[in-house]
C-alpha cells in the first residue's frame, strides 16, 4: 500500500513528523507538504508562477505552493503510480465546523479526492498537542481499515481530542457543526505608521449539539465526519427559476 502524506502546517511541522512515522510502519508513504505554513489556504491553486519541487534531509518533499498545489503535483507527475490514499495532517488545531471551508488541511485531501483516491484530513483539536500519539494512532487504524472501505473515491474529515488514547471513548460518525459569526478584526500599526490589520479569531460553536462534530470532541470521541464537493443548492434552484420567469 502506498499512501500520499500532506498538510498545511510545513514540511516541518511535528505532526507530519509522528503521522509519517506512525504510518511509514504499515505502508510505503510519500510525503509532500507545503515550505511554509499554509494554513486557511483553502483549495487554492498556483497559477501565476512555476512551482518548485525540493527535499528535505529526512527524505520529506516540500513544495513553494500551497497544499493542495501539493497533493495536485505528487499526483499528476511527481508519483510513478497513483497512491491509494492520501492522508492530510496531523493539523495542529481543530477542524471542524465552518473551519472545513477554509482549511489547507481538508484542501489537501480534498484534491485527493477530486483525484479519484480516498482521502483522509486529520486534526488535532488542540493549540497545545499534547497527545500527537493519539492522532496517529487513530489514522493507523483508518489506514488498516482501508481495504474494507467503502468502494471508490471517498473525503472523511477526522477530529481527535487531545487525550490519551487511553481515554478516548470512541468514534462517532458525524456532520458539520456551525460556528458563530468571526469576531471583529484587529486594527493595529506597523512599525511605518500604516495601519494594517488581522483576521479576527473564529466565532465559538454555535451547531454543536449531538451528532455534530464539535460534540464528539467535546465528549471525548474522534469525530469521523463523510465530506462532498457538490456544492449545489438543490432546494433553491425551484425557487430560482420561478424568480427568473418573474
Amino acid at each position: 500500500m502506498h499512501i500520499l502524506i500532506s498538510n498545511d502546517d510545513g514540511y516541518f511541522a511535528p505532526g507530519i513528523e509522528r503521522l509519517a512515522a506512525a504510518l511509514s510502519e504499515h505502508a510505503q508513504i510519500t510525503v509532500v507538504a507545503p515550505e511554509r505554513d499554509r494554513s486557511g489556504a483553502s483549495n487554492s491553486l498556483t497559477l501565476d508562477r512555476p512551482l518548485a519541487v525540493r527535499r528535505a534531509p529526512n527524505g520529506f518533499l516540500f513544495v513553494n505552493g500551497t497544499p493542495t498545489d501539493c497533493v495536485h503535483l505528487a499526483v499528476t507527475g511527481l508519483l510513478d503510480e497513483l497512491p491509494d490514499m492520501v492522508v492530510s495532517g496531523i493539523n495542529l488545531g481543530a477542524n471542524m465546523g465552518d473551519d472545513t471551508v477554509y482549511s489547507g488541511t481538508v484542501a489537501a485531501a480534498t484534491e485527493g479526492y477530486l483525484l479519484g483516491i480516498p482521502s483522509v484530513a486529520i486534526s488535532l483539536a488542540s493549540k497545545t498537542a499534547a497527545h500527537f500519539e493519539t492522532a496517529a494512532a487513530v489514522a493507523v487504524e483508518l489506514v488498516k481499515r482501508h481495504a474494507r472501505a467503502p468502494a471508490g473515491a471517498w473525503l472523511i474529515n477526522v477530529n481527535v481530542p487531545d487525550i490519551a488514547a487511553s481515554e478516548v471513548r470512541g468514534t462517532l460518525v458525524t456532520r458539520l457543526g456551525r460556528r458563530h459569526k468571526a469576531e471583529s478584526i484587529i486594527r493595529t500599526e506597523n512599525p511605518r505608521g500604516e495601519t494594517v490589520y488581522w483576521v479576527g479569531a473564529a466565532g465559538e460553536a454555535a451547531d454543536a449539539g449531538e451528532g455534530t462534530d464539535f460534540h464528539a470532541v467535546a465528549t471525548g470521541h474522534v469525530s469521523l465526519t463523510p465530506l462532498q464537493v457538490d456544492l449545489t443548492h438543490r432546494e433553491l434552484m425551484t425557487g430560482l427559476r420561478t424568480w427568473l420567469a418573474q
